[in-house]
């Protein structure tokens, strides 16, 4: 006798069965579910008919979003940036390209532009049109993303959400890292420019920096969201002016390049007054005027790497043979626009007065 379990969300409410249902009444992984369905052909007719009525028994292929892939269409694997014109993605775009080629998948680039809302919607409305998807940077949030990641074969860049297989680039060790660099400088007053209310990273940086503050015996101000692009950084810079911070944490280098020309406008020395540290350490980082203090990040790494699980995935015929995780290190690249906290009180009149006994002494 065969027992079906019927999920259920609360008393008396049956649940919409989603692909890891039938993959555990079936006896098969997630991936060969997802493929049984929407590309026949590519399982055997034993395994097939197994899922197929699994799935009938769960009531799936009622109420079923999958629809079958077109006869003869390259295979495709979908990479979803949210803005297509950030330096960020130019290496993670590259890698994806790299290893998708080798392994004779088609890229498709689409850009979300920061939007949740059509991210979701482009998933849903292009899913017969490619094997698998790579979110980089997602902004969907964590039960969204779970569902999909049900739905279809995925793979998340830059986020760590439970059930979702995914490549995390270690961004708050960095912070950590950043914070600690600030306040051996001698800063203690110091900001955060966020970015977008709908990124997990950046609260993730946030969660972060509160944390390790603590434990320098200090705190971080939260300013902004800010857009992650350079315009945004003009109002940023306003921002840590108003608050009277020495040194500034942003949520990109995108946002800490457009500070730095906007402070310079105002006539605020970098570093001698104000410190500004970014974090991806994008293309130009390093020609800045100061050259930008930022973290670095392996995002080409993490382009190949995202691919290589996901086909492990398509292929697999069992969860234990799939890889579901990666995590890749970053690190501080110190230049420039980071330095000594300005002197203030008596430690400025005390380097006042050292200064005007030193220029008596050369007359």
């Amino acid at each position: 006798m065969r027992v079906v379990v019927v999920a259920m969300d609360s008393p008396g409410r049956r649940r919409t069965p989603t692909l890891a249902d039938i993959a555990a009444l079936s006896g098969v992984a997630t991936s060969t579910v997802s493929r049984a369905l929407s590309e026949p052909r590519r399982v055997n007719d034993a395994t097939r008919e197994r899922i197929e009525r699994a799935a009938a028994e769960l009531g799936y292929l009622s109420r079923s979003r999958v629809r079958p892939l077109p006869a003869g269409r390259p295979r495709a694997i979908a990479v979803l940036v949210s803005d297509v014109t950030n330096p960020f993605y130019f290496g993670i775009v590259r890698g994806t390209q790299h290893q998708l080629k080798a392994a004779g998948y088609q890229q498709i680039l689409v850009d979300t532009e920061e939007s949740d809302e059509l991210e979701d919607d482009i998933l849903r409305k292009l899913r017969s049109s490619f094997d698998g998807a790579i979110l980089a940077a997602s902004r969907l949030t964590d039960r969204r993303l779970t569902a999909l990641s049900e739905e279809m074969p995925l793979i998340a860049i830059n986020r760590q959400t439970r059930g979702v297989p995914h490549v995390f680039i270690d961004t708050p060790t960095g912070f950590q890292q950043a914070l600690t660099h600030l306040v051996s400088l001698g800063h203690r007053d110091i900001a955060y420019l966020a970015g977008p209310d709908t990124s997990w990273a950046n609260e993730t940086r946030w969660r972060t920096l509160a944390r390790a503050a603590a434990g320098h015996g200090i705190s971080v101000r939260r300013l902004g969201p800010f857009l992650p692009s350079y315009d945004p950084g003009a109002a940023a810079a306003d921002a840590a002016i108003a608050a009277g911070v020495t040194a500034c944490i942003a949520f990109n280098d995108l946002i800490a390049i457009g500070m730095l020309g906007r402070l310079r406008e105002r006539g605020v020395r970098v570093p001698q007054d104000m410190s500004v540290v970014g974090c991806d350490d994008i293309f130009g980082a390093d020609f800045c005027n100061p050259p930008l203090t930022t973290l670095t990040q392996p995002t080409e790494r993490a382009g190949r790497t995202a691919v290589d699980i996901l086909i492990s995935r398509l292929n697999a015929h069992d969860e234990r043979e799939m890889r579901r995780s990666s995590t890749l290190p970053t690190h501080l690249t110190v230049r420039s626009s980071s330095g000594p906290a300005p002197a203030t009180g008596e430690t400025a009149a005390r380097d006042r007065a050292a200064s005007r006994r030193l220029a008596s002494s050369h007359r």
